[in-house]
């Protein structure tokens, strides 16, 4: 489990789940995976799912706007 992907409780508690809060949010939280230098932890994740499985989870019943879904897109991007 690699808690340190995770965005910080503040800016959960800021998103609430508010789609209309959602580009902000990814805006934000890739900052924040940024600032704590944690994009290279996302791209030894994104390495290790090209050659076994990976499961992201997440606590929200939406399933569009949730910080499994932008971990994803900003592996991708990377």
């Amino acid at each position: 489990m690699l808690r340190v992907l995770a965005p910080s409780t503040e800016l959960r508690k800021w998103f609430a789940h508010e789609p209309a809060r959602w580009d902000e949010f990814r805006r934000r939280y890739r900052r924040e995976l940024e600032e704590r230098g944690e994009l290279a932890t996302l791209r030894e994740l994104r390495d290790q799912a090209q050659k076994e499985k990976i499961t992201l989870i997440f606590g929200a019943s939406d399933r569009e706007h949730n910080d499994a879904v932008a971990l994803l897109e900003f592996a991708e991007e990377l």
